[in-house]
């Protein structure tokens, strides 16, 4: 399961396609990351070159030149070096690099400043997104400091005849916001993993626990299936920790009567997953984590309900807060009329973010959420994260004691299709009959090893 050679060229002709005559692209890869000292942190390739090349080293890049008759789409990368792939393994090389992934012609990284300025040389449009590779950035600037010097121009850019540099990503990123037929299954193949391992989760917690424990057993069924790395962080929040947004400490011990939120997701094959569930660390609801727990449980449904083709992005957040404000005023959280708490925002005392973003490479994924000033409408082959929830302060003292502290958040992955949406994470439990059966039979399960 992966992404063919063909797919890439079709994703590298269509960019090209989008561009005005006589532009040229270029898109570096990423660089490696120091941790300490001499060590750096495990590669991960820049996700727009990623969607382009499939070329996963670091020290490259990729410069798209409609219109060269002698090449289009070539590539920069390492040279072979027998003594450093001893060390840190293999390199393709240019030659076998540009064969592997269906380039027009490949160059060593080291002869970037002979040939790239010829590249650009007499070009309207330089296509590039300054300021995330500063190096880079002044190798450019320097470039074109040096063609203009060489013809004799002293104009700015954009001006009298010399290149105009444009950021890619409006282009770029609109072209990775709608996926494949074979992304969407990396991404249900990712979402399943998940899903694996936050059943698995459920299965052993235990009161006493640590979260670094519960985020071990995630950890171990990514990986066992074959996606070593979290797309993110998993955040592991027991009790009043579920109440922090972005908590990452995962330090702390899990206390009998307590919920635990779990928000982790694998990325597999360059594609991110993204699932939040929330449950009793001794695996049964109280009746107020139960009330609170249905009300985001509700309103999550009815926000994947609006995902549909020709609604806009903002409807399924809009169709998340009415179910969320009414449920608060039931349970006496909030008082007063449902259109009014939800004009004034009253409600984000305890829902204070959206109910999704975009997913896709990027856990967090490109594509701008309005056009025009108006939100986007949804299109087949959209993926969002549908994530609504409920956190009540543990010093909260205007509303009954016996709901302060409690952290709620569900969330699923899904994909718009040409026949409606899909819940990509649907294997992971979420109503509190299936969590509690579950985790009864994981009960039973370390009964049967002890």
């Amino acid at each position: 399961m992966s992404i063919s050679k063909a797919e890439y060229a079709r994703r590298r002709q269509r960019l090209m396609e989008g561009l005005p005559p006589n532009s040229v692209a270029i898109v570096p890869a990423a660089r490696e990351q120091l941790r300490s000292r001499d060590t750096y942190f495990p590669f991960r390739q820049d996700s727009d070159f990623l969607y382009l090349t499939g070329f996963c080293e670091p020290e490259s890049l990729l410069v798209l030149a409609p219109g060269r008759s002698v090449g289009e789409a070539l590539l920069f990368c390492r040279e072979r070096d027998a003594e450093k792939e001893m060390w840190d393994g293999p390199r393709l090389g240019p030659e076998c690099a540009a064969e592997q992934y269906g380039l027009c012609d490949a160059f060593p990284i080291g002869d970037l400043d002979d040939i790239l300025p010829g590249l650009l040389e007499g070009r309207d449009f330089i296509y590039y997104t300054m300021g995330r590779f500063p190096q880079l950035d002044r190798r450019l600037q320097g470039y074109l400091k040096a063609i203009e010097g060489a013809a004799g121009k002293h104009s700015v850019p954009g001006k009298d005849g010399a290149a105009e540099m444009v950021s890619l990503d409006p282009l770029l990123h609109d072209l990775r916001l709608f996926k494949s037929a074979a992304e969407l299954r990396l991404m249900a193949r990712a979402a399943e993993i998940s899903a694996e391992g936050h059943r698995r989760a459920m299965q052993r917690c235990r009161p006493g626990m640590h979260e670094y424990q519960l985020e071990a057993e995630l950890l171990h069924s990514f990986a066992t299936a074959g996606a070593r790395e979290p797309a993110y962080p998993c955040i592991v929040g027991g009790g009043r920790n579920a109440l922090v947004m972005h908590y990452i400490a995962n330090s702390a011990p899990l206390k009998n009567g307590d919920l635990v939120l779990i928000d982790a997701g694998c990325e597999y094959r360059g594609y991110a997953s993204d699932i939040t569930r929330t449950f009793p660390v001794n695996g049964r609801f109280s009746g107020p984590q139960k009330a609170v727990y249905e009300i985001v449980l509700a309103s999550q449904l009815a926000a994947i309900d609006s995902i549909a083709a020709g609604n806009d992005w903002d409807q399924p957040h809009l169709a998340s807060i009415e179910v969320i404000v009414r449920g608060l005023k039931d349970l006496g959280l909030l008082s007063g009329d449902v259109d009014g708490l939800i004009e004034t925002g009253a409600y984000r005392r305890f829902y204070m973010h959206r109910v999704g973003h975009w997913l896709g490479m990027d856990v967090h994924d490109v594509g701008d959420y309005k056009v025009h000033g108006q939100w986007r409408q949804l299109e087949a082959g959209m993926v969002m994260t549908v994530e609504p929830g409920i956190y009540i302060g543990a010093e909260e003292t205007a509303v009954p004691e016996k709901f302060c502290g409690i952290g709620v958040r569900i969330e699923d992955d899904v994909a718009l299709l040409k026949d409606g949406a899909q819940v990509l994470s649907a294997a992971a439990p979420k109503t509190v009959a299936d969590i509690e059966y579950l985790m009864r039979e994981g009960d039973l399960i370390q009964e049967a090893l002890l």
